[in-house]
């Protein structure tokens, strides 16, 4: 139990201050870094808490695909930070309006054990004996939250979709083809008739 807390305490204390160096960090490229040192310590919290699953998922999701992609493209990208921080000063007020608003939901949900306290046994559901953590998670997710994980397989769906429409740029002087163009054509823009005068043709 003793080895367990201290544990405990040492992934929570490295993912905090991970965290706080992911927003303070002026190099984007440490910044990433310290964002992947806290998903680490986030999966070595799971693990304290037999969710080995999640673990392992936000390993390898989240480490594996989404903080390496973060890397690549910040080094890809030739971003003009200074001109990013010259315009801190007037976007501050509706940062300072976000994070209070975000600051007032935390304190509301730390608050609501102390104003409606309620056993933590009656929310969540009860692991079936005999079953692993991984079926016993795609069980509950595929049965009674099965509408709530396909809305949110829509949702990423369409940001997906929407990144790509609003990155995509186009090269000058590539041909491409256009469907819309090429469905709307008609006799006039299909056909070009030219009256040839005798003697001047082929």
């Amino acid at each position: 139990m003793a080895l367990t807390a201290i544990f405990f305490y040492l992934f929570s204390t490295l993912a905090l201050a991970s965290g706080a160096a992911v927003i303070v960090a002026k190099n984007p490229v440490h910044a990433v870094l310290f964002l992947i040192l806290a998903f680490f310590n986030a999966a070595g919290l799971f693990i304290l808490l037999n969710a080995e699953f999640l673990a392992m998922l936000l390993i390898i999701v989240y480490v594996g695909a989404v903080a390496v992609l973060f890397l690549f493209v910040v080094m890809m990208l030739d971003v003009d930070f200074a001109e990013l921080r010259a315009g801190f000063i007037k976007n501050a007020p509706v940062g300072l309006l976000v994070g209070g608003v975000v600051l007032a939901e935390l304190i509301a949900l730390l608050g609501a054990r102390v104003i409606a306290p309620t056993p933590a046994s009656s929310v969540a559901s009860p692991i079936p004996q005999g079953v692993t953590n991984t079926e016993a998670l795609g069980q509950i997710l595929y049965t009674k939250y099965i509408y709530f994980f396909q809305g949110a397989g829509l949702v990423l769906l369409v940001a997906m979709v929407g990144a790509i429409v609003l990155t995509l740029r186009h090269k000058e002087g590539v041909k491409r083809q256009s469907i819309a163009a090429q469905v709307a054509r008609g006799p006039k823009t299909a056909v070009e008739l030219v009256k040839v005068k005798p003697g001047q043709g082929l």
